[in-house]
């Protein structure tokens, strides 16, 4: 038995400790925004927040975060993430939409750490977080415009 906080619900799982945090978010949480890319922590599709940090659940034994407080793109709340979401709507940013929720988690993060980002802030910040449809530029833009609201 595993106890992990998500979206501030405590769950307690029957599974293994070496269980994927994605798998037990997907299928023991029924929480399906998080998505399975790679399996190698290295597209970013699954990115959640453990304690805060943008951490890819794909690679995170749940084991591993026993008492953690966990947050995936459906739990994400507060103005920076409000303006995220809305300014990915306004502007049309996915086009599958596949990898978006990952995009969003890191997004937000970048922006609550940093309200004015350059170009290379926001490459350095987003690098990890791979589009199959390569709306690298829709993203950017969006972050950009979403900075601009939050300063507003």
């Amino acid at each position: 038995m595993v106890t992990v906080k998500i979206n501030g619900v405590e769950h307690k799982m029957e599974a293994e400790a070496d269980m994927p945090l994605l798998w037990a978010i997907r299928d023991l949480v029924g929480l399906t925004g998080t998505k399975f890319g790679c399996g190698m922590a290295q597209c970013g599709a699954c990115t959640v927040y453990v304690d805060g940090s943008p951490t890819r659940s794909c690679q995170t034994f749940i084991g591993d975060i026993e008492g953690a407080e966990v947050t995936t793109v459906e739990g994400l709340k507060g103005k920076v993430a409000e303006t995220v979401q809305a300014v990915w709507a306004d502007l049309d940013v996915p086009q599958c939409g596949y990898c978006q929720s990952g995009q969003i988690m890191s997004a937000t993060d970048l922006l609550a750490n940093n309200p004015k980002p350059t170009d290379a802030d926001i490459d350095a910040a987003m690098s990890g977080n791979l589009c199959r449809c390569a709306t690298y530029h829709r993203i950017r833009a969006g972050i950009h415009e979403a900075a601009k609201r939050l300063e507003a």
